[in-house]
């Protein structure tokens, strides 16, 4: 027998190969529109002295007082911190969308115990890829805005939680962190100031419901990742019970520009009340899939166009705007919707994690939501009685009328699981599994109906 050869190594190189071999475009193809994160990224230069000479940690510089010449002068106070935060409109960009600086004004001022920040990298949701390129190809831009709200916050203890499923992004993750507190911009005092911020990484185990924050500390505390109750929230009563503030990857990607070029000028990136850039993972039936970056409010047809549009012969039928549990849009609602909270929330759907799933007209929405019932039932936790027998039922109804055994009662059926589920559960997983059932319903009911009817589907070939 021949001996097996080594494994090849991880490399930049082998990581683009392997994009463009699929045909993925991931984030490096020039059509970003006025990006802030991917923004000089090539997939080798993520060191750094790659970072710095894009003028990273000069945000952390100036909020410690330690930039010379005119930028120069005393350390931010940490409520200017937070107030800048607060102007740009940053909002979470994990799915929920709560104010950042509003968020980090929660955690409590005058408590002079231990308090601890937490970097949400468990990218699960379906879709959903653009944390995963942050971290490998511009780790520091998460640490160093991890830093800056360390200091607004009074935290001296971070750890960064990293899917279980993308080693190589935890490893180039630990890297960095390695090359930060070589350089004296991770530990104690800080480029010399007093501030101290200890960060790490910590490994998950790739189970979807530890995206959920409470989840994800039961997890980082070594215990089962299940969703706790609240109250308490985390601000109060967190990570090992003290203050603890949780965001997602891209919200502190987003710091460092913030400081650097002002709250007003980030909010001017995007529309009132949804300020910056935003990055979209493109996925689905396109011609050119991938991460795209571009200012919040910026038009869906744009988007669809930057990603070349629909396969060719095909035409747009529907599209799930924020990752598989935001509810499912019609192509004739979405081509009329700019991509921000606001106006996709008005629309009957979600922006969420930023993942945009595009069906053209050769999908089943009856098989689409058949994997996507699959996925929740596979991935509840079990703690909520609602969520673990109600995924499983529904992912079996619709089984069944994918199959061509559906009954005609098995509609009403379905819906009254979804009801019975929406609302009663400890965590949002249980929302998350009944909203994309809800809403193939409600906008392609004659899909379901002719499958029930005539055991077959009303999409002619599907692929």
């Amino acid at each position: 027998m021949m001996a097996q050869s080594p494994l090849s190594p991880i490399s930049p190189s082998s990581i683009l190969a392997r994009f463009q071999s699929n045909g993925q475009h991931t984030c490096f193809h020039g059509r970003h529109i006025a990006p802030q994160i991917y923004a000089g990224l090539d997939g080798t230069n993520w060191r750094l002295m790659d970072y710095v000479a894009r003028g990273g940690y000069q945000a952390l510089r100036r909020v410690l007082g330690q930039l010379s010449g005119s930028d120069g002068g005393a350390a931010m106070p940490p409520e200017q911190v937070i107030a800048i935060v607060k102007e740009s409109s940053l909002r979470g960009r994990g799915g929920a969308g709560f104010p950042a600086g509003l968020k980090w004004s929660f955690m409590p001022r005058q408590y002079d115990g231990p308090k601890y920040l937490v970097c949400n990298s468990d990218e699960g949701e379906p879709g959903t890829c653009k944390d995963r390129d942050i971290l490998m190809f511009n780790p520091h831009i998460v640490i160093e805005g991890m830093i800056i709200a360390a200091y607004a916050m009074g935290a001296s203890v971070g750890y960064n939680y990293i899917h279980g499923e993308i080693f190589a992004a935890y490893d180039r993750f630990e890297e960095a962190l390695q090359q930060a507190r070589s350089a004296g911009l991770l530990g104690d005092r800080i480029l010399g100031s007093n501030f101290c911020f200890q960060l790490h990484a910590a490994h998950g185990f790739g189970a979807y419901v530890c995206g959920e924050e409470t989840a994800l500390l039961e997890s980082l505390e070594g215990k089962k990742g299940q969703p706790r109750y609240k109250p308490p929230f985390p601000a109060s009563f967190g990570l090992y019970g003290k203050p603890t503030t949780i965001n997602n990857t891209e919200t502190f990607a987003a710091v460092p520009w913030i400081i650097r070029h002002g709250g007003k000028a980030y909010l001017e990136c995007g529309k009132p009340n949804n300020g910056g850039t935003k990055i979209f993972s493109v996925s689905g039936d396109v011609t050119l899939p991938g991460n795209y970056e571009v200012p919040m409010g910026t038009p869906f047809a744009k988007l669809l166009e930057l990603a070349g549009g629909v396969r060719p012969g095909q035409s747009l039928k529907a599209v799930i705007p924020g990752g598989s549990s935001s509810p499912v849009l019609p192509a004739s609602v979405i081509m009329d919707c700019t991509l921000d909270y606001d106006s996709i929330a008005k629309a009957g759907s979600m922006l969420g994690s930023g993942a945009v799933i595009v069906l053209d007209d050769s999908r089943c929405m009856v098989k689409s939501l058949q994997r996507l019932c699959h996925f929740y039932s596979h991935e509840s936790c079990g703690q909520c009685t609602p969520c673990r027998e109600g995924t499983g039922w529904m992912s079996k109804i619709v089984d069944r009328i994918e199959n061509g055994q559906g009954l005609p009662e098995d509609l009403a059926l379905l819906d009254s699981v979804a009801e019975n589920i929406q609302g009663r559960t400890i965590c949002a997983l249980g929302d998350a599994a009944v909203m994309p059932v809800r809403a193939m319903l409600k906008h392609f009911r004659h899909e379901f109906d002719h499958h029930v009817a005539h055991k077959t589907c009303v999409v002619p070939a599907y692929v």
